[in-house]
């Protein structure tokens, strides 16, 4: 079965959360028999086919991006409705209002279906200028699916009513063997960490609503390294409120490879993710601590975060933006370390029982299948 993901930008340009998720789709279902192949934009399309180990990538040009919102000229559709016709079933990822645009303009006769990824949070403005076509791209779908159970429940999307027949739960994994067996150590000794003293561990990137500004507030207290792996927008603020809190133990370790990140979460004490608002709407590097067997510190925001980071059996939850609350979980995880083992070896459970390469790809996999027969059906 051949299956066309659609996102507005992809591997190799610089990646996020939701195009690793993507990949990992890929990885998994390849693994039941699917031969995925992505469509997406790029800033800089040259070569227009990049060969990667999980899908043949598509590129057309993006000409434009106003709130974060990729914009293809004719050469998108073009190419868009060729690889349609290849496919037996379109994947679309939401939101990227310009697919919907696609969509219907092309029209793909084969079944089409969306994982909702997120609501729109921050362009309000966009919401609601881009709600009509919206509900005709969500009610044009065979299948929609929700990364959570969480998600399905607090999104005033995915909890409408006229979705309900759609709506499907799939959470999102990761395939294991995506990542290097052996991580290099090297890391540790570059950042002046002991190998056998605790640490907590951020991986991410540095945007608005991952609520680094509160983690580094509770570093202060909390007395061991801190180690804020990644890069973005929100890097130079938070610096800056590094040097001015006199926060010696916070750690910047910048941009890190995928072995030194192995490193990283093999020796951490526990994962921190203290993402404040409904943009972190899963959190992948949550299923990777949980792949590590590492426990994990979370914010109640009602999103997939408490669904991967079970409070009391996985890790700890707690509210948002709340320095002193976020210092206490890191301080228990800290002083007890048969804690932190016991949470560590239930989130490996959880990710084995629920996250898995094997669990995503077989879950995608009867999907496509489902959405297939139903066309076929007289």
């Amino acid at each position: 079965m051949k299956v066309l993901h659609v996102y507005r930008t992809y591997y190799p340009d610089p990646p996020g959360g939701l195009q690793e998720a993507m990949r990992q789709i890929a990885l998994s279902t390849m693994a039941q028999g699917i031969e995925p192949r992505v469509f997406t934009l790029s800033p800089t399309p040259q070569p227009v086919v990049v060969e990667r180990p999980e899908a043949r990538v598509v590129r057309a040009r993006s000409w434009a991006a106003p709130a974060s919102c990729d914009l293809g000229g004719p050469a998108s559709f073009r190419r868009f409705a060729r690889l349609a016709k290849w496919a037996d079933v379109v994947h679309y990822h939401f939101p990227w209002p310009f697919a919907d645009l696609m969509h219907l303009a092309v029209r793909p006769k084969a079944p089409a279906i969306m994982t909702y990824h997120s609501d729109i949070v921050r362009q309000r403005w966009l919401g609601r200028v881009y709600a009509p076509l919206m509900r005709r791209m969500l009610g044009s779908m065979s299948a929609v699916v929700a990364t959570s159970p969480t998600y399905q429940r607090t999104s005033p999307v995915l909890s409408d009513m006229t979705l309900r027949d759609q709506v499907r739960v799939i959470p999102l994994g990761i395939d294991e063997c995506s990542y290097p067996h052996d991580g290099d150590e090297s890391v540790v000794r570059r950042l002046g960490l002991l190998e056998n003293g605790p640490f907590f561990l951020f991986v991410g990137v540095h945007r608005y609503y991952k609520g680094l500004h509160t983690l580094v507030t509770a570093a202060a207290s909390v007395g061991v390294p801190v180690v804020i792996a990644g890069s973005g927008p929100e890097g130079a603020p938070l610096r800056e409120q590094v040097r001015q809190m006199g926060a010696t133990n916070v750690i910047f370790a910048g941009q890190v490879t995928d072995a030194e990140k192995v490193a990283l979460f093999k020796h951490c004490r526990a994962l921190v993710l203290p993402s404040h608002l409904r943009s972190e709407a899963f959190g992948m590097v949550l299923v990777e601590a949980s792949m590590f067997g590492k426990p994990m510190i979370s914010c109640e925001i009602g999103t997939g975060t408490s669904y991967i980071n079970a409070d009391g059996e996985t890790g700890i939850v707690v509210p948002p933006e709340n320095p002193i609350e976020l210092a206490q979980a890191m301080i228990r995880m800290r002083d007890d370390a048969n804690m932190a083992h016991r949470y560590g070896l239930a989130a490996r459970q959880r990710y084995e029982k629920l996250f898995s390469g094997y669990t995503l790809g077989k879950s995608y996999a009867a999907l496509y299948l489902e959405v297939v027969s139903d066309t076929l059906r007289p």
